[in-house]
């Protein structure tokens, strides 16, 4: 017998990025686990391809193409997302980019740390206030959730501005959990390690040093995957997880404590 409580029958859930990677990873398995989806890309044939994917799961699902760093954009394309399924109890600030080359702080072009900023810090607090708002009007609560970074924690050589995003998002989290939680909104960040997506195609593939210096310190001995979560976007959107706030969840195959 299924544990109810992770039964999300009647819930839908907003996952940006979701078109592809650990995105389209947690938006399978909230699928799977019987919640209406939307997910929001940049990319058309991505978000096409991702759609035809999740229909198969017999859920109601949907797909927009959103700019998270445009203000405007998030606020219009939220609109449509509550208009085409009816609301939102669970929203995943995902998308995110990382940086064009590594780049030492001293050297740091000004206009690489503002792109940084307005796709991973701005377009997260686009998405999660209008998330917010929608959540609170309707007074049934809701789950928020940050998609952060082990570089919140770490020491990100030559990605001081990716670091910055993803601390930043943390610390956002932990106040919103606090701020709305009498509201029964509840907001969290996930944590990822070294994951192979898109994103970090060419770093997993082409790049020795990495294969032969970080990979061999991760414990599990594996980058992770879209689909490990899963699991996690599950609990996350539960009622299992009504008294779950304001925490990181770091998932990175034990990375970051070896």
């Amino acid at each position: 017998m299924t544990y109810k409580p992770f039964d999300l029958s009647g819930k839908v859930a907003l996952v940006t990025g979701g078109n592809s990677g650990i995105g389209l990873g947690m938006a399978e398995a909230l699928a799977q686990a019987g919640a209406g989806v939307c997910i929001w890309g940049t990319n058309p044939d991505k978000n096409a391809k991702a759609l035809k994917h999740l229909q198969q799961f017999g859920t109601k699902v949907h797909a927009q193409i959103c700019d998270v760093s445009d203000e405007a954009a998030v606020e219009r394309n939220f609109a449509e997302t509550v208009k085409v399924m009816g609301h939102v109890d669970n929203c995943v600030a995902n998308a995110g980019t990382s940086g064009k080359g590594a780049a030492p702080i001293h050297e740091m072009p000004t206009a690489e740390w503002r792109r940084m900023m307005s796709i991973n810090l701005d377009g997260a607090f686009f998405t999660i206030r209008a998330a917010a708002k929608h959540m609170v009007e309707r007074g049934k609560g809701g789950s928020i959730v940050a998609m952060a970074s082990s570089a919140a924690v770490e020491g990100a050589a030559r990605n001081a501005h990716y670091g910055a995003t993803k601390g930043a998002l943390c610390a956002m989290i932990r106040a919103i959990a606090v701020e709305l939680a009498r509201h029964k909104i509840r907001a969290n960040s996930i944590l990822p390690g070294w994951i192979e997506t898109p994103m970090t195609e060419r770093l997993f593939k082409d790049n020795k040093p990495f294969a032969e210096k970080v990979l061999p310190r991760v414990p599990m001995r594996r980058g992770g995957v879209g689909a490990d979560f899963g699991p996690l976007a599950v609990y996350l959107a539960s009622d299992a997880t009504e008294y779950t706030t304001g925490q990181n969840f770091v998932v990175d195959g034990g990375y970051t404590i070896f």
